[in-house]
């Protein structure tokens, strides 16, 4: 087998092993331990098995002691320099991947790390290599994803933000005799919605599908202070199902002198058959806030729609509609109860 013979004697040995309780630089500590290994006669192999090494490290490790000895273990890139990463550089990198290269001349839309290199040199005069680029960019916890689609808010800035700050003036006074919820419809396809999911290499899992495809449709409200989920399910995204909610809440909230329901501007929401909905002695208790075109960030109920993506409709493997509904049904009234036992436990 593979030997190196280090003779530390009795007393080194003692105050290796106290180094490695005592040290705080976990590197430095594995170095003492490859000598301590090594001097009790196990071999490079053994050695870098027990520590998680690899084997060139045992035999680097033992080779500068010989040469240097215990100075030989101090890690010798402390006399680089400055350094190249520091949190003046990291801040730059930040505010670059934040970005787009071509917010930076780039024609290419996307980073590269050795494009991410020649842009940070250019700002900050630093130059790094692409493998310490890798590095910097876990410090920063960057991470590769896919960019979300969006439509830009035809509205001016000015009256865009207006109309999101009466929406939360509005829920930071609501009274406590008025309920506000947001509220959204969602689509529930038969065939899956096809989504990432770990596998083992070599593998790629398979999401059958029945090949003709049914939907259906629901329409939920999320209470602003409870975060609990009303919603009616029905066959057609249309005026029908949205009035059909707000029936719903109106009977399952009778305490409440208003009910503001926060929502976006699809047109369902805007038929004469809402309007007069409204006029009625119950509808006059509702009251519609619209939120500024194409903003569903700032509507609260679309997390609990990825929500039920990710644990009920993605990569499914039902046959039948009515098994999806079941198990998107079973989800919903556990989330519900999930989400009343926070709400109990916070408020002790």
């Amino acid at each position: 087998m593979d030997r190196i013979i280090i003779c530390l004697g009795r007393s080194a040995n003692r105050r290796f092993r106290r180094k490695t309780r005592e040290c705080e630089d976990p590197k430095l500590v594995t170095r003492y331990r490859v000598l301590i290994n090594l001097d009790e006669g196990r071999s490079v192999a053994d050695t870098a098995l027990a520590l998680q090494v690899a084997e060139s490290t045992v035999r680097r490790v033992a080779r500068r002691y010989r040469y240097e000895g215990e100075a030989g273990l101090v890690d010798h890139r402390e006399d680089n320099g400055d350094r190249k990463v520091d949190e003046d550089y990291l801040a730059a990198l930040h505010e670059v991947v934040e970005g787009s290269p071509e917010d930076f001349g780039w024609p290419r839309p996307t980073w590269t790390q050795e494009l991410l290199v020649a842009t940070l040199q250019k700002k900050t005069g630093t130059r790094i290599s692409p493998g310490t680029m890798s590095r910097a960019l876990k410090q920063i916890n960057a991470r590769r994803g896919r960019p979300k689609p969006t439509v830009a808010c035809p509205w001016p800035k000015r009256r865009k933000n207006k109309r999101l700050a009466a929406i939360r003036q509005l829920l930071a006074e609501l009274p406590p005799d008025e309920a506000a919820f947001y509220s959204d419809e969602v689509d529930i396809h038969l065939n899956p919605k096809i989504g990432l999911d770990w596998m083992v290499r070599g593998q790629q899992k398979e999401a059958p599908t029945p090949g003709k495809n049914e939907k259906r449709y629901l329409a939920g409200a999320e209470n602003v202070r409870t975060r609990e989920l009303t919603w009616v399910e029905g066959e057609k995204k249309n005026s029908q199902l949205f009035v059909l909610l707000l029936w719903e809440l109106t009977q399952k909230y009778p305490e409440a002198k208003v009910i503001h329901v926060i929502l976006d501007n699809y047109s369902i929401h805007h038929t004469e058959y809402v309007k007069q909905t409204l006029k009625t002695p119950q509808g006059q208790r509702i009251r519609l806030h619209f939120l500024p075109p194409y903003c569903p960030d700032h509507n609260k109920i679309e997390r609990t729609w990825q929500d039920v993506h990710a644990n009920v409709t993605r990569n499914h493997r039902c046959t039948s509609m009515g098994n999806l509904m079941k198990k998107l049904r079973n989800y919903l009234h556990r989330r519900n109860r999930q989400t009343a036992s926070a709400q109990k436990t916070a408020h002790k």
